[in-house]
């Protein structure tokens, strides 16, 4: 990525639709209910995402979520999104997502996706994928990502998937309790965790666990910062100042509304270049 021509980097941006695999519209309530808890519309292909950030000269990291075992959607390919990053390489990073529920078969697939296809991270969301971070069967995945030295962003607290939906749609918001990474972050000393999100409704639990385990990190996605915690603000503007992101959640919020109403979040001017880029680059190893 060459960053040093870029306003800023996105550290969360999802992949919405294949243009490898046929549209898969199992599960689609969930989008619909999604659509209308964040006032969003719309769900651009991978390719019109990477237009949309070229213009703006941000970067992007982009992911899909896999949860085939719980959801019973079928994924869109990592290998899609990875070479969309290869054919951006100036603008653009592939992480990875695999269901911690396919234990040693997704552990292989993990180390193939960072050796053949130039994968630099992964992403988790124990909501919909119905799992603690800390449970083992997730280990051989941690193993792979730790021993290439590779972040994961986890998603923490409230989950918009699923709002509004009878029942929340089955899924369980305790899964994303940040407290849970407090056990991974002990463990696997050499995978820098990324809690996604202000954690509602554990946002001292997220400060803690990120100020206590100097290898876990938060992401300011999924919303506007003008609805930030004060203590987050807080954190961000002091004893967390390095280790706090930029991160949208497009297209179900837009850069465009983020970097708005960060201007006047409460965030010091000072600190405001490493939210936006400067701390992706040390996590992303784009120096040196």
């Amino acid at each position: 990525m060459d960053h040093q021509n870029l306003i800023a980097i996105d550290i969360h941006t999802h992949a919405e639709v294949s243009c490898w695999n046929p549209f898969d519209n199992y599960g689609e309530e969930y989008d619909r209910a999604a659509d209308k808890y964040f006032g969003s519309s719309g769900r651009p292909t991978i390719a019109e995402s990477v237009a949309y950030y070229r213009e703006r000269r941000i970067g992007l990291v982009m992911f899909m979520v896999d949860a085939e075992s719980n959801m019973g959607r079928r994924r869109i390919p990592n290998e899609e999104i990875a070479e969309a990053a290869q054919k951006n390489s100036d603008m653009m990073i592939a992480f990875a997502s695999i269901d911690p529920h396919k234990g040693k078969m997704g552990a292989r697939e993990a180390r193939r996706l960072i050796e053949e296809h130039g994968v630099k991270g992964f992403k988790f969301h124990p909501t919909v994928q119905a799992f603690h971070p800390y449970d083992k069967m997730a280990w051989p995945l941690y193993e792979v990502i730790a021993e290439h030295k590779l972040p994961a962003i986890f998603h923490t607290g409230h989950s918009g998937i699923g709002s509004g939906m009878r029942c929340g749609g089955g899924l369980r918001l305790e899964y994303s309790n940040p407290m849970h990474l407090d056990d991974v972050a002990i463990d696997f000393p050499d995978m820098q965790i990324v809690m996604a999100h202000p954690s509602f409704p554990w946002q001292d639990e997220a400060l803690s666990v990120a100020t206590h385990k100097p290898n876990v990190w938060i992401d300011l996605s999924g919303w506007s910062p003008k609805y930030f915690p004060k203590q987050l603000v807080q954190y961000a503007n002091t004893l967390l100042k390095d280790r706090i992101l930029f991160g949208s959640d497009y297209p179900l919020i837009t850069p465009d509304r983020w970097m708005k109403d960060f201007e006047t979040a409460g965030f010091k001017p000072e600190v405001m270049p490493g939210i936006l880029k400067g701390n992706a680059v040390r996590l992303l190893k784009l120096e040196g």
